[in-house]
């Protein structure tokens, strides 16, 4: 990746310019003890293949619009990043506007008016689901049979709510500049992605920085600093 022309090229780049086979994504949720961890390459092996699978199985071209209505999960991470590869426009939630929309069977009533839908399973393991309903899309079974390598178009427009990929990219940059975050960073954090703002805050700031990114949902508390301590965290942000 030498044009850093979509966000996902952005996030990506640090990481896989450096070395790749180190983690980018580790996410814990405290509710279910899952521990999942994702290193830079495997990050862009699924982001590939979800790029692939929007372009490919859905015909999706650049610039058409996307919902993603997912909560803070790793598969969520890699949904997004294979939308901005593709060069789609990302709307979190619904959209009416959306060609296809990703969500999870929590979220499923609020995008099933979408001509195309795509339901995440959020299993720790990628695995894919039992008993989806007839017209829907399994995410995780569907994917994998998509290629690990995208090469992308282009942009295709706004990437984000409105917001073009410099515009992203920029306000991720600058958070991470507010927050101290640089190459190397290790950042652990329970803040959510659920809007625009917390989304580039709390996800893509750490990866256009060169740093990683140790995400907690449903954080027990009284676990942060030892984890803090065997994940070698730089800094947290709760």
């Amino acid at each position: 990746m030498c044009q850093l022309t979509t966000v996902t090229d952005a996030a990506l780049h640090p990481a896989l310019s450096t070395d790749g086979s180190q983690p980018l994504l580790t996410y814990y949720d405290d509710a279910t003890g899952e521990r999942t961890e994702l290193s830079g390459i495997t990050t862009a092996n699924w982001a590939a293949k979800t790029a692939n699978m929007i372009r490919d199985e859905f015909g999706l071209m650049a610039g058409d619009v996307v919902s993603v209505d997912l909560p803070t999960h790793w598969q969520s991470a890699a949904v997004l990043l294979g939308a901005w590869w593709a060069g789609v426009h990302v709307r979190l939630g619904y959209s009416d506007d959306a060609a296809l929309a990703f969500c999870s069977m929590a979220t499923l009533e609020r995008v099933d008016a979408a001509p195309e839908i795509a339901v995440v399973s959020l299993d720790p393991f990628g695995m894919p689901m039992r008993d989806l309903p007839i017209g829907l899309t399994d995410y995780a079974a569907s994917v994998r049979v998509h290629g690990d390598q995208f090469r992308p178009a282009g942009p295709g427009g706004p990437a984000l709510d409105d917001r073009s990929v410099d515009e992203v990219v920029a306000e991720a940059r600058a958070f991470a500049a507010g927050a101290g975050i640089v190459a190397g960073s290790r950042i652990m954090t329970t803040r959510s992605w659920d809007d625009p703002g917390n989304l580039i805050a709390n996800l893509l700031a750490t990866l256009v920085s060169g740093g990683s990114l140790v995400q907690v949902a449903n954080p027990n508390l009284a676990k942060l600093p030892a984890r803090a301590e065997s994940e070698k965290v730089t800094a947290t942000l709760t």
